[in-house]
């Protein structure tokens, strides 16, 4: 194929089986002039995979701002470019998004080589409905999540994040606070040697022993409408019976274990009777 100049292409890699490529991406990096890459030695496995060399760039979130520059130059003088991300479709939770706005300005073209993706991966074999809402990675600290999470707990749709492997028990945690109720599946190195799907009721989850290595797709189900069909009467009146017995997190619990609704509502309603009592 013919690639022309003043145009950016945006290229998606495998995410682990170096297999998994189409042939138009091969042939788009084996005629770019330079290759930009968020990570030169991730890159050049690829392309030593399959027997070919090109010039690469450096390219990553910081350095990007510094890059920009020096980019637009190279498509100044008439170069092929493309970029590549370390695994899967760049721009999707990795850097490009600068460069790619900047780009636009300045008329040069955008060009997207489609292929293999963990969201679209994970979301293919979860057997949840697939209107979905791709978040990208969650907030690191607890009152950011909890901040986060209790928005996206009241959308109907299913959900997609990525979460850093090392820090996955910290997510369940809030996990089963927001979305009890659900199911969840959780993707360990899709396509590679020791690929693992774990399925779960989100209430059931329990923490991991083992620590993993990289980054988790993890899938949550879409909201069963008929969660929202509960008896908020009966559910304020168990609440105000049980707290003046148990603590919060108790009688979220308890409720919980008798009427198997969404907890965040149970907890909602408990704090929200809670915080009557102390004012």
């Amino acid at each position: 194929m013919k690639l022309l100049p003043r145009h950016l292409y945006i290229v998606s890699t495998p995410i682990g089986n170096l297999d998994d490529i189409t042939l138009r991406a091969l042939e788009v990096l084996k005629n770019s002039d330079i290759i930009l890459c968020e990570d030169t030695r991730r890159t050049v496995k690829l392309l030593n995979h399959y027997k070919f060399k090109k010039k690469m760039i450096s390219y990553h979130k910081f350095n990007e701002k510094k890059k920009i520059n020096e980019i637009i130059k190279y498509f100044n003088q008439g170069q092929i470019l493309s970029l590549v991300s370390d695994a899967g479709t760049p721009l999707l939770s990795d850097p490009g998004r600068l460069l790619v706005n900047q780009c636009l300005e300045n008329d040069i073209k955008v060009i997207p080589i489609p292929g293999v993706s963990s969201i679209t991966s994970a979301c293919s074999v979860s057997g949840f409905k697939d209107q979905f809402l791709f978040y990208g990675f969650l907030p690191k600290t607890e009152n950011e999540l909890e901040k986060v999470l209790s928005i996206l707990s009241h959308n109907l749709y299913t959900q997609v994040f990525f979460v850093p492997s090392k820090k996955i028990n910290f997510y369940i945690k809030s996990f089963k606070k927001y979305f009890s109720g659900r199911k969840i599946l959780i993707a360990k190195e899709i396509t590679k040697i020791h690929e693992i799907f774990f399925r779960e009721k989100v209430e059931n989850l329990k923490n991991f022993k083992n620590d993993f290595k990289g980054e988790l797709t993890v899938v949550i189900s879409n909201k069963d409408s008929n969660l929202e069909n509960y008896d908020k009467e009966k559910i304020v009146n168990k609440a105000r019976k049980y707290l003046k017995k148990y603590t919060l997190k108790d009688t979220v619990e308890i409720i919980f274990e008798i009427e198997k609704i969404n907890k965040k509502i149970i907890y909602d309603i408990c704090l929200k009777i809670k915080d009557e009592k102390n004012n």
